[in-house]
């Protein structure tokens, strides 16, 4: 399919990507703690017929460095470019901070019909990285709405990690683990209600997520969500944190950070939503359930 691909600088970097005959659905496409701007997966949505806006919402001119009290604003503002260019139904599609962010910004803008939420949390957690003072202590909230910081649970700073290796990859599920026990009294505060939510909610998780428990988080988020509304849980036990859509590259190794499964299991995660995750982009209804 023929798109259009524009580049944009402000008020944020990102880039639109416009199918050429046009679309009435407008998809905002948020990366994780990366930071990226997610152009491959634009490009896979605009392919099907779908406006897909990807935009830096840290670590950009005028932004904090790092996930520290980002505004859920900055997101308002997305779906507000992608109405004015034309768009009827608005979709938000996100993947580990990136899921965290689009789940808090359905439930505070109403216009938001679904959301697509890759290897979420159920909880607000601290900050990743400094704010804008450059400082990464104390802990403060990775997200504000009209100025306010959202409760969230810190990080337990005696946690180490068990990989004898430390100069390698480390996987930091158990930090979050750990950190939900250790500050056991936070987490209540800190719980995503995405039960609030007037969009409707697909959710995806590997089983085998090394970067954070996404499964438990989202089995916890469906709980929720069965209280009020229609939502759609499609996991794999031994996909990782990386799910990888139809037409996307394999996720790189990283250096740094485990995130769980592998290139064949992370792509089967991807392929078994997929039909899922187009289906509530174009406007059909979620049946509440898992598949596994």
């Amino acid at each position: 399919m023929n798109v259009d691909e524009q580049e944009l600088t402000e008020p944020w970097q990102g880039v639109m990507i416009t199918p050429a005959t046009g679309s009435d659905t407008g998809v905002l496409v948020l990366a994780g703690s990366s930071g990226r701007i997610e152009r491959e997966r634009s490009r896979v949505l605009a392919n099907h017929g779908l406006t897909a806006l990807s935009i830096r919402w840290f670590g950009g001119p005028g932004q904090p460095p790092g996930i520290c009290e980002i505004p859920l604003e900055t997101f308002v503002s997305a779906i507000d470019l992608l109405e004015s260019s034309g768009a009827r139904r608005i979709c938000l599609l996100g993947i580990s901070k990136g899921a965290e962010a689009a789940l808090l910004t359905s439930i505070h803008d109403r216009r938001v019909d679904a959301v697509i939420a890759l290897s979420p949390t159920s909880v607000v957690w601290g900050n990743v990285g400094p704010g804008r003072d450059g400082q990464r202590r104390p802990y403060r909230s990775s997200w504000t709405w009209r100025g306010q910081p959202l409760p969230f649970v810190p990080y337990d700073d005696e946690w180490t990690p068990e990989e004898p290796d430390h100069d390698g990859p480390v996987a930091l599920r158990g930090l979050y683990e750990r950190s939900e026990e250790k500050f056991a009294d936070m987490v209540h505060a800190a719980e995503i209600p995405v039960e609030k939510a007037r969009a409707e909610v697909l959710l995806v998780a590997g089983g085998d997520d090394a970067m954070w428990p996404s499964l438990p988080f989202a089995e916890r988020l469906a709980a929720r969500r069965h209280a009020t509304g229609a939502v759609r849980l499609v996991s794999r036990a031994d996909a990782g944190h990386r799910p990888r859509l139809p037409g996307e590259s394999p996720a790189p190794a990283s250096p740094h950070f485990c995130y769980g499964g592998d290139s064949v299991a992370d792509a089967a995660l991807g392929a078994t939503a997929w039909p899922h995750i187009l289906g509530l982009l174009r406007g059909d209804h979620v049946d509440s359930g898992p598949l596994s």
